[in-house]
């Protein structure tokens, strides 16, 4: 399945303080995997010189995206490491299962119902992506917007068209 480039990314961000609130822009995955839905956010983010904190919920499935990125497509490199490496701080992606921001990230992606973070509003952006037939996922997503809106961060619901396309919706 290809992705087009209608994601609503905003400019180029040199800190989180530049923005008035945290985006937080939840992706609805409907027959789609984090595996094929993550990568080309990735590259977006970091095409915006953003650095970027993936949040799993297990070492096991930290490690397998791991390995997922660096194999994902020939004809790209995503840089990125496990929050396990020594420079961790120096890594423009890093992949995490617990709170915290060790490479200064002004995103941070939460998949596999990683809960939002105690320090959310200090990102420029948060990116929940949820599994649609995922009803506990639902229910956290649910849970997750409710707890953001409460906050005062601006929201945004995505869903990807029948081509593919993600589309904004209300």
């Amino acid at each position: 399945m290809a992705f087009a480039c209608s994601t609503g990314w905003s400019p180029t961000i040199t800190s989180a303080n530049d923005l008035a609130m945290t985006e937080v822009l939840f992706y609805h995955l409907q027959d789609m995997t984090v595996e094929n839905v993550l990568p080309p956010l990735l590259e977006k983010s970091l095409e915006r010189g953003w650095r970027v904190v993936v949040q799993s919920t297990s070492e096991e499935r930290a490690d397998a995206l791991d390995a997922h990125l660096w194999t994902y497509r020939d004809d790209s490199f995503l840089p990125h490491a496990t929050w396990r490496v020594s420079d961790a701080a120096d890594q423009p992606i890093l992949l995490a299962i617990e709170e915290g921001n060790p490479n200064g990230a002004h995103v941070r992606f939460l998949v596999d119902n990683a809960v939002l973070p105690q320090d959310a509003q200090d990102y420029a952006r948060m990116v929940l992506l949820f599994n649609g037939d995922d009803p506990d996922a639902l229910a956290l997503a649910r849970s997750a917007w409710t707890d953001c809106k409460a906050r005062g961060f601006d929201v945004t619901y995505w869903q990807a068209d029948e081509r593919g396309r993600w589309q904004r919706r209300n």
